[in-house]
């Protein structure tokens, strides 16, 4: 069994294409909430609301860390997507977490970010520019196969 954490960009669905293509691989999947209100809201909704933003923010970053860092320190391969829209640097932190971890990184991301993460991606054991191709490294991980021609 193999254990995939999925970090990073959460606003398409490159999460959902990985695990459709991954379908009868021995992989079990994890990422964090994707969900963007209920992952910057989770703080004050369990511990109680914070007029100042910033606390408000710190509250739901800390809870999420939680879940991250365990998602992250039990995974053998993290895959982090680094999308086209907004500035990533939570993908960043936990792609530097799983190399500090020495976790087998995967990095997803544009050609147009390839000179912004070069030092992210020098980290990685691979740079991805497509889901497809994630999947075809974990099938390649796990079975030793080539994709077909």
């Amino acid at each position: 069994m193999l254990n995939v954490y999925l970090s990073g960009e959460i606003h398409t669905d490159w999460r959902d294409q990985i695990e459709a293509g991954a379908k009868g691989l021995n992989i079990t999947f994890s990422a964090p909430v994707t969900d963007h209100g209920a992952s910057d809201d989770c703080g004050v909704a369990i511990l109680g609301a914070e007029p100042d933003k910033f606390w408000h923010d710190r509250k739901g970053a800390q809870l999420n860390a939680i879940r991250t860092r365990m998602g992250i320190e039990e995974a053998d391969v993290v895959v982090v997507r680094f999308g086209d829209k907004y500035k990533q640097w939570n993908a960043a932190f936990d792609a530097g977490y799983a190399a500090a971890l020495g976790k087998a990184l995967i990095i997803l991301q544009p050609e147009e970010h390839d000179h912004a993460l070069k030092e992210v991606d020098a980290a990685a054991l691979a740079v991805a520019r497509t889901s497809d191709q994630v999947v075809q490294i974990l099938r390649y991980v796990l079975e030793g196969t080539l994709p077909k021609a």
